[in-house]
């Protein structure tokens, strides 16, 4: 907070209330002290049980956080929290939330007991201008948040909080309303969007699990180009790249967190990828490191 702006709001604070509000924003101030600009994942989930299996793809997760700074915080856009509105979840000990079924009792057992963190949402809301976010206080880590930010960082030591996606907006929308979040990498805040380039669970081949179908592998070539081409535009507008994407994207929530990490790239940032490949016939493992 510039001095000016600080001192204007001394100035409108009712006395007996000022030595509370004091302490509220010199917290604020403490907990988002600049730092040197934290880069964005994407990260392809993939199956919940990553959380609890050693892989190629969980080795790929750790591997590439080791040349990151250690975060303040994580905000995560995952698939798996969609809403009618966008929300923030602003409660101090996040849930975990085991949404999925079918799988064995040790999974449903993972408990990932991440602190959350108020002030950072707060100050995310703050920041959307775009629409009125609100605080959440029921939902907590779904399995598209913690089953990624476990594998990377076990000690459950570093704040972590989610972003819904509005359901009722188009693909424009969740990349020009990310863009303003961009001030949360100068804080130390690691963005992740986390979901699938390619994900179609109707079309799943279970015998087939090191390999994807031709279309498959073929869409995730044509993200990857344009990905790194910094061709946003065909990106947000994917319904039109063809029969392939429109196999790989056939509902928008595991696609959409790859947009909230794009529109966070400055012009001179690298990209990288990791965890580049296809599986299951029908998933897209494939990862993104921005900067």
């Amino acid at each position: 907070m510039k001095r000016i702006d600080f001192l204007k709001s001394i100035a409108l604070l009712p006395l007996a209330g000022f030595a509370m509000q004091l302490n509220k924003i010199k917290s604020i101030s403490d907990s988002f002290e600049s730092t040197a600009k934290m880069p964005v994942l994407f990260v392809g989930h993939g199956s919940p049980m990553n959380a609890i299996e050693q892989n190629e793809f969980t080795a790929g997760w750790q591997t590439a956080i080791r040349s990151l700074p250690k975060p303040n915080a994580i905000l995560c856009i995952s698939a798996h929290w969609e809403t009618k509105g966008t929300f923030v979840t602003a409660m101090e000990k996040p849930q975990t939330i085991h949404d999925f079924g079918g799988f064995p009792q040790a999974l449903f057992d993972v408990q990932y007991p991440a602190p959350g963190n108020p002030d950072l949402a707060g100050q995310t809301r703050n920041m959307v201008t775009k629409t009125s976010v609100g605080l959440d206080e029921k939902w907590g880590l779904d399995h598209g948040a913690w089953s990624v930010i476990k594998v990377m960082y076990p000690g459950a030591d570093i704040p972590v909080i989610q972003m819904s996606l509005d359901y009722t907006h188009d693909p424009r929308y969740h990349y020009e309303l990310a863009k303003e979040l961009v001030s949360l990498r100068e804080k130390g805040v690691l963005i992740i969007g986390s979901g699938n380039m390619v994900h179609n669970l109707r079309m799943i081949d279970w015998r087939n699990q090191d390999q994807g179908f031709d279309w498959a592998q073929e869409a995730n070539s044509k993200f990857k180009k344009l990905i790194s081409a910094g061709d946003h535009e065909k990106l947000i507008n994917y319904g039109s790249l063809g029969r392939e994407v429109e196999l790989s994207v056939p509902s928008p929530e595991h696609y959409l967190p790859l947009l909230y990490a794009l529109s966070l790239k400055s012009q001179d940032e690298d990209v990288t990828f990791f965890n580049d490949k296809t599986v299951m016939g029908s998933l897209s493992m494939t990862s993104v490191r921005i900067g």
